[in-house]
């Protein structure tokens, strides 16, 4: 739904949540065209070998977890530390460069439901030391 919403500006309540899809979408940032393919990945992956070579693809990762759910937090860390060993790596060229990673939590309308605190997610952030956003 994120993803969705940021290519169409419109919250589309009726979508499949496990299905996996690549989107194209282009947009004009800073006064320059960017040209995006967004791996939506759904968060299915049981095989670490797909988790590496999706997060190899990348060039710029949201780590989004719901706030509805400990368990999705808890995957952030993991998915944090993946990306950082995997882009530091000598094969990937440039090699050093780290890629822009935020941590995104979701649902935060859902206040009632909500398992993982705003102060959660932000201590993860400063001890990551990467930008920390919620939303709804």
């Amino acid at each position: 739904a994120l993803t969705v919403r940021f290519i169409t500006r419109r919250f589309i309540g009726d979508y499949d949540p496990t299905l996996e899809m690549i989107y194209r979408h282009v947009a004009v940032i800073d006064g320059e065209m960017v040209h995006f393919e967004i791996l939506d990945t759904a968060g299915q992956e049981e095989d670490s070998l797909q988790i590496e070579e999706k997060i190899k693809w990348g060039d710029g990762f949201a780590v989004v977890y719901s706030v509805t759910d400990r368990c999705s937090f808890d995957e952030v860390m993991r998915l944090c530390f993946l990306i950082n060993h995997l882009h530091a790596s000598p094969k990937r060229s440039g090699g050093a460069e780290q890629p822009p990673v935020v941590i995104v939590g979701n649902k935060k309308d859902l206040q009632f439901d909500r398992m993982v605190s705003t102060q959660d997610g932000e201590s993860l952030s400063k001890a990551l030391k990467i930008p920390f956003y919620e939303i709804s």
